[in-house]
């Protein structure tokens, strides 16, 4: 697992999640926390090439640890490129995108994502496919808990 630094939850597995919609980046962080994991939240290309080399542990990277969702569908970046870049550093990367977009779907898989999923399917059923890709228990149904701030922070 990778550590968090910086003050935050330490242990927790931390999760790099690049998405400029805040509806979607609120969900996928409160749905991360539910699963004990520490997410960043981060708006731009910019951070996340920082967020990214913050993250890298000296030395071989050992890509099981280390974690990043993408958001495809955004306005103010390019997610492939953000995959890519992800994907070259050792990254586990998730993406998440429009259900009928196929092109972009597959493309993102060329560019090095391990999974892309339709944000239906992350909206009926996030906890457990999240849990099943960061290799953590899902919560018994019922057991979820609301983050504590409704309002995620990007950096």
């Amino acid at each position: 697992m990778t550590v968090a630094r910086g003050g935050r939850e330490a242990g927790a597995l931390r999760v790099l999640v690049l998405a400029d919609d805040l509806i979607w980046a609120t969900r996928l962080v409160g749905q991360l926390r539910t699963l004990g994991a520490d997410p960043v939240r981060l708006g731009s290309v910019d951070a996340f090439a920082v967020a990214l080399a913050d993250a890298a542990p000296a030395g071989p990277p050992d890509a099981r640890s280390m974690h990043a969702v993408v958001d495809l569908t955004a306005r103010s970046y390019d997610g492939l490129a953000a995959v890519r870049l992800a994907a070259a550093a050792g990254f586990r990367v998730l993406c998440v995108g429009q259900h009928d977009d196929h092109v972009q779907r597959r493309a993102a898989l060329v560019a090095g994502a391990e999974r892309v999923f339709a944000y239906r399917k992350l909206f009926e059923d996030g906890h457990a496919t999240l849990a099943a890709w960061l290799g953590v228990p899902a919560p018994a149904t019922g057991s979820l808990t609301v983050p504590a701030s409704s309002e995620v922070p990007a950096r």
